[in-house]
């Protein structure tokens, strides 16, 4: 058992690990022996909440787990489903990751967990993430135009509703920052504000959420995991048309707002990615991209009138 430490006023007496899985066995084993080498001095947790694995990956993660809950593929959540796993644990603090990020060091948790000891205002805090060794340029690139690439802390805060109504919708976004590919709630704050039953970012719902509430959210760059996705040109459409939908709903952000302005980004973006990333795949993505976009906030903007 690890003591307790106090730093700043503010006590986390045990963290829990969340885990969202499904069939991971090629990238689970890892993650869950760097998770063994952390240097923390509280107790730690691990809670494994599996939809239904079908390549016998679920066997030994029961076996390592303090938690292991299955639930059926089809009702799988990102916010609903981090929901369950954080009521199954009992951490002062919870983290959650998912099966494919990996810590890159051995204080990775501490680190993590630091914003919440420092400061009581701190609802949760999200780690650094850096691209896979393998990663393709557009994947490098598409990472590190996000936040969470940066090197530089950060804390957000919001004064209130009118602050934040008085912020452009890219601001907005920039204000709200949060990514639970790897992040850390502390669990007094979750349960007054459980993460919203959407299709994609719950992070971000979130972060606004306890903003708005009072609440800061931090940004811990020396917590580092190695992160990153080849996705299909036809997988990237699908998922950035629904991120897009969330961020018309969350900030009112409309990046391609007409059918001219489509034509002209995609436009742009296949010369650009002709030069980074030359081919089929870079030619598709360069319309995925953009057109994903339109008609994501195109629908939710339809949808509010």
């Amino acid at each position: 058992m690890g003591r307790r430490l106090r730093r700043g006023g503010v006590t986390i007496s045990s963290v829990s690990i969340v885990i969202p899985t499904r069939n991971g066995g090629a990238t689970v084993g890892p993650l869950l022996e760097t998770i063994a080498r952390q240097d923390i001095d509280v107790p730690v947790e691990l809670v494994i909440v599996d939809s239904s694995s079908t390549d016998g990956s679920d066997a030994p993660l029961r076996q390592r787990a303090d938690a292991f809950v299955t639930i059926p593929q089809a009702s799988f959540n990102h916010g609903l489903t981090r929901n369950l796993g954080i009521e199954r644990s009992h951490g002062d603090a919870v983290v959650l990751t998912v099966q494919d990020a990996l810590p890159d060091s051995h204080d990775w948790l501490s680190n993590l967990i630091a914003p919440l000891r420092a400061d009581d205002r701190v609802a949760g805090a999200f780690a650094r993430q850096v691209p896979r060794p393998d990663a393709g340029p557009l994947a490098t690139r598409s990472l590190a135009r996000w936040v969470a690439s940066s090197t530089t802390p950060r804390i957000a805060t919001l004064s209130g509703a009118d602050a934040f109504s008085a912020l452009t919708p890219p601001q907005r976004l920039d204000r709200c920052a949060f990514d639970n590919v790897c992040s850390c709630v502390r669990r007094t704050v979750w349960q007054r504000h459980p993460f919203r039953e959407v299709p994609i970012a719950e992070d971000l719902a979130w972060a606004k959420d306890v903003l708005l509430a009072g609440h800061a959210v931090a940004f811990a760059p020396d917590a580092v995991v190695v992160h990153s996705h080849e996705r299909s040109p036809q997988y990237e459409f699908e998922r950035t048309r629904l991120l897009h939908a969330e961020l018309y709903k969350l900030f009112g952000l409309q990046t391609i707002p007409s059918l001219p302005s489509l034509a002209r980004s995609i436009a742009a973006t296949i010369a650009d990615h002709a030069r980074v990333e030359p081919g089929a795949r870079g030619f598709q993505l360069a319309v995925a991209w953009p057109l994903g976009q339109y008609l994501g906030a195109r629908a939710a903007a339809g949808a509010k009138m």
